[in-house]
């Protein structure tokens, strides 16, 4: 997969909805509820950050789950990738970018919304071929200001802002001519996927799922 695929790919997973669920998840046994929950209010595209021992059953339960689009967050290696990709995971997002880190998503034709947080790593992706990125940190690394200050000599480059994304700012960004979506972790708090509020989650979604863009 060229990169160029890639960011079509990509562009193609982060307009299904306004906001992209960034899941950090404990306990397999809640990996299907939750999914089903958060397809239902709306919000299909799910990464699943490799942030747990579980990570990698979870995402091959939610690729199970009719309506989802199943990614893995945290990619930082090409180990990282090959999991990924073998447990069920359609799509990849890194907090950053390195060489081998593209190259081994290119090879697993893997899609990847590569991080970038200043002009230069996001023209950087864009001499390559990602045309389609995220923006991470995007409150540390200034907010939607910074990325509003990008559109203008940087027009050929859309965003995920993602990292500090709220329903305090979210519609700020959404706002934003090259923002196609963002990448929040409010949807699905810890103590509701905890107590098991599979119901408060799925309104927690659509509340998300409505946000204009």
């Amino acid at each position: 997969m060229t990169p160029t695929e890639a960011s079509e790919k990509a562009l193609e997973i982060c307009q299904l909805a306004p906001i992209v669920p960034v899941l950090v998840v404990e306990d397999v046994a809640h990996a299907g509820p939750l999914a089903a929950a958060l397809v239902a209010g709306g919000l299909p595209a799910l990464e699943v950050t490799l942030r747990t021992d579980a990570a990698l059953e979870v995402i091959a339960e939610m690729a199970r789950i009719e309506g989802g689009v199943v990614g893995a967050g945290t990619l930082l290696t090409p180990e990282d990738v090959k999991r990924a990709k073998d447990a069920g995971a359609t799509f990849g997002v890194s907090p950053g970018a390195t060489d081998r880190l593209l190259d081994a998503c290119e090879e697993a034709d893997l899609p990847l919304l590569p991080g970038a947080a200043t002009a230069s790593e996001a023209m950087r992706l864009f001499e390559r071929g990602y045309t389609v990125q995220k923006f991470f940190p995007a409150e540390a690394a200034g907010g939607a200001s910074f990325l509003k200050s990008l559109s203008s000599p940087l027009p050929l480059i859309r965003f995920c802002p993602t990292g500090g994304v709220s329903p305090k700012n979210a519609r700020d960004y959404l706002s934003l001519p090259n923002v196609v979506c963002a990448g929040g972790s409010w949807v699905a708090p810890k103590e509701m996927v905890a107590s098991g509020d599979w119901a408060g989650i799925e309104r927690l979604a659509a509340e998300a799922a409505a946000l204009p863009r």
